[in-house]
């Protein structure tokens, strides 16, 4: 990373962790929970349960929408996933209590996804980032994200479904194209030497393959196969399952899981809160395959988590990583 990036990042992560008061990560950082109502053959609740997200309300727009507060240059952005996650933990608790409140509160997330759906130069409408963001490589605005293309679609389609209006279908429709284009032609997937296609939370390169992120995206695409039935988004979320499944050794260090795919010779552990997310997320896509494979994963990496030796040993490494590589 370029010194003056490297420069940017640590003050990011000052004013994140270090700051007196909310951050954005506030919002991230709540408690990773699967949804036992959540259906595996039909659309419904969403697979996460997401009630401390519904809940936030530290910064909001006149409409109620979340404003999530990054401190500095930044300061407070709209940010295409906290919307999709806001609405859909409000989904599932108007699922549970019928609450119109939690309606009008889903359904004002789903308004701003309509609204704020935007084409990108190559002409795939995409929700964008309207801000900078220090990564491995600085992402300029605006910005898009196989996570907000998933999560979004994940949202309008439950808000078709409790409506019946067909502007949240036609928007969703028009997310899913940037899953069928390679993100060489403005879309989210990428595609490995050997074949395996991958769903892109950063677009950047070489692509980093973060695993919370290509998870949530997949889920998108197979709820955009429940809702219509469609072969191209059978086939998706099938090669993404199995890439999955071709892959997740590579982000099992023994000791601990990984963050992403890094293709640095220390690699990029998962913080806590990412390494439980991985648990639930795999335990999920465990129950939409019916794949033991991923509750192995699941069950290994949660013995890690109970492992004093293996977090001290992951709290080490990581630390390592960020003097050697930010």
């Amino acid at each position: 990373m370029p010194r003056t990036s490297r420069l940017h990042y640590y003050r990011r992560i000052f004013r994140a962790y270090l700051t007196p008061g909310p951050s954005q990560l506030t919002f991230w950082h709540d408690s990773p929970q699967m949804n036992p109502h959540a259906l595996r053959d039909s659309l419904g609740e969403y697979y996460m349960s997401f009630p401390r997200k519904a809940d936030y309300g530290l910064h909001c727009d006149s409409a109620g929408i979340p404003l999530l507060d990054y401190h500095g240059q930044i300061g407070l952005q709209y940010n295409p996933i906290a919307i999709a996650q806001w609405g859909l933990g409000n989904y599932n608790l108007y699922c549970t209590d019928r609450d119109s409140a939690r309606r009008e509160k889903f359904l004002a997330a789903s308004d701003w996804l309509c609204t704020n759906l935007e084409q990108n130069r190559f002409g795939i409408s995409v929700w964008n980032h309207h801000f900078n963001w220090e990564y491995r490589s600085p992402l300029k605005a605006p910005w898009y994200s196989g996570l907000a293309q998933g999560q979004g679609i994940s949202l309008l389609l439950r808000a078709h479904l409790d409506t019946g209006d067909s502007s949240y279908f036609d928007a969703a429709q028009r997310a899913f194209a940037a899953f069928l284009r390679s993100t060489a032609q403005g879309g989210v997937t990428f595609t490995d030497e050997q074949g395996d296609i991958w769903f892109e939370e950063y677009i950047v390169t070489p692509p980093t393959h973060i695993l919370n992120g290509f998870l949530w995206a997949a889920w998108g695409v197979y709820d955009y196969w429940l809702a219509t039935g469609e072969d191209s988004a059978r086939n998706l979320f099938q090669q993404a399952t199995q890439t999955l499944l071709r892959n997740l050794h590579h982000y099992d260090l023994g000791f601990w899981s990984l963050y992403e795919q890094s293709g640095t010779r220390l690699k990029m552990l998962a913080s806590p809160f990412y390494h439980r997310l991985h648990i639930v997320q795999l335990r999920i896509m465990q129950r939409l395959t019916g794949c033991q494979e991923f509750g192995h994963y699941a069950d290994r990496w949660e013995n890690y988590s109970r492992s004093r030796a293996k977090r001290t040993r992951a709290l080490c490494y990581k630390s390592a990583f960020k003097l050697c590589y930010y």
